[in-house]
C-alpha cells in the first residue's frame, strides 16, 4: 500500500517540489489549501491531478483533524507560513497566528488523531538573526531580528516541546534560504532574476533594491526538499540545519545574474531605502555537517548553477 503525506503550504515554492518527490516515490500526496483564497496553483498544475487537495486553514484546528481524519497519513509536511520576511513587519499578528500557532494547532491535531504520525516543521535561519556564531549549526543560539524569525522560533521550539512531552516523531529541518525558478517575485533572488529578464529583452532599465551587504547562504529548493523527506525516514526525530555551508552578498547575486544575461549590474541596479528593513540581518551561512553525516544529504545544485537556471526560466516565462 502507498505511503500517504500530507502537505500544507503545497502551492509554495517547497510544497511543489516535495510534492513531485513524493510523487516520484510512489506516495499518495495530499495537500492543504485554504478554501477561501486566492490560492495559485500555477506551480502544482503540471502535477495537480495526481495530488488530493483538502480544504483547511492553520487557523482552525477543528479542519486540521477533519483532514487528517479523511487523508489518514503517515507524514505530515509543514510548510505553510506567512513566509516573507518583510511583510512581517506590516502584519505581525497575521504572522504570529500562522507561522507560530499554527504549528501548535497541527501538532495538536496530530497528537489527537494519530501520535504515530510523523511531522516535519519547516524551521529557518531566519531564527539565528543576529548571529551568535558564524556558521550557525544545530546548537547555536537564536537571536530572531524580525516578526517572522520571533514566530518560526515559537514554531521550532513547540515542535521540540511536542516530541518531549508526547514522543510525536517530530523533527525540524533549519533551512537556509532556498531558491527556484518557481521562487516567489518578492523575495531578492527571484526579484533580481526577473528583473535581468525584464531589462535584458528591454521591458526595463533599473533594478530597485536595498542593502547589498546583505550576505546570505543560497541552494537550490529542490535539493533541500530530499533532506525534509530523509528526516522523516529515520528512527529517531531531531533537528538539522540544512545550508550549502557558502556566503555570498547580494552585490554577487546580481553579478552573476547580469553577466547571465550579458550585462553589467552597474549600469542598471539602484538603491532604494524604501527596501532596507528596520532590523537587518547581516550574515547567515549554516553548518550542514551533521546533515550530510546522518541523513547522507548533499547539495547537487551550487549558487552560480542556481542564478543561471533561475535567469534562463525567467527569460522563458517572460518571452513566450
Amino acid at each position: 500500500m502507498a505511503k500517504r503525506a500530507l502537505i500544507t503550504g503545497i502551492t509554495g515554492q517547497d510544497g511543489s517540489y516535495l510534492a513531485e518527490l513524493l510523487l516520484d516515490k510512489g506516495y499518495e500526496v495530499f495537500g492543504l489549501v485554504r478554501r477561501s483564497s486566492s490560492e495559485n496553483f500555477e506551480r502544482i498544475s503540471a502535477f495537480q491531478d495526481r495530488l488530493t487537495l483538502l480544504s483547511g486553514d492553520l487557523m482552525d484546528e477543528v479542519s486540521l483533524i477533519n483532514v487528517l481524519r479523511d487523508s489518514r497519513p503517515s507524514e505530515v509536511y509543514n510548510l505553510a507560513a506567512q513566509s516573507f520576511v518583510q511583510t512581517s513587519w506590516s502584519q505581525p499578528v497575521l504572522t504570529s497566528e500562522t507561522t507560530a500557532l499554527g504549528v501548535t494547532r497541527m501538532l495538536d491535531a496530530i497528537r489527537i488523531v494519530d501520535p504515530e504520525i510523523r511531522f516535519y516543521q519547516a524551521s529557518s535561519s531566519e531564527m539565528f538573526g543576529r548571529v551568535r556564531a558564524i556558521p550557525q549549526n544545530e546548537t547555536t543560539e537564536f537571536y530572531p531580528r524580525s516578526p517572522y524569525g520571533v514566530a518560526k522560533v515559537y514554531g521550532h521550539w513547540i515542535t521540540v516541546n511536542y516530541r518531549e512531552s508526547y514522543q510525536l516523531h517530530a523533527s525540524s529541518g533549519i533551512l537556509f534560504n532556498h531558491e527556484s525558478p518557481r521562487r516567489g517575485l518578492e523575495f531578492v533572488t527571484r526579484k533580481v532574476t526577473h528583473g535581468v529578464a525584464r531589462i535584458k529583452l528591454g521591458i526595463d532599465k533599473e533594478l530597485f533594491l536595498g542593502n547589498l551587504d546583505a550576505q546570505r547562504d543560497w541552494g537550490f529548493a529542490g535539493d533541500y526538499v530530499k533532506a525534509m523527506w530523509a528526516m522523516l525516514q529515520r528512527d529517531a526525530p531531531d533537528d538539522f540545519v540544512i545550508a550549502t555551508g557558502q556566503t555570498h552578498s547580494v552585490r554577487e547575486l546580481c553579478e552573476v545574474a547580469f553577466g547571465a544575461a550579458g550585462l553589467d549590474w552597474q549600469d542598471h541596479v539602484k538603491i532604494d531605502p524604501a527596501f532596507l528593513r528596520p532590523a537587518e540581518v547581516d550574515l547567515l551561512v549554516g553548518d550542514p555537517s551533521k546533515a550530510q553525516a546522518t541523513l547522507g544529504w548533499k547539495c547537487d545544485v551550487d549558487f552560480y548553477a542556481l542564478i543561471e537556471m533561475m535567469v534562463a526560466a525567467d527569460l522563458d516565462a517572460l518571452r513566450s
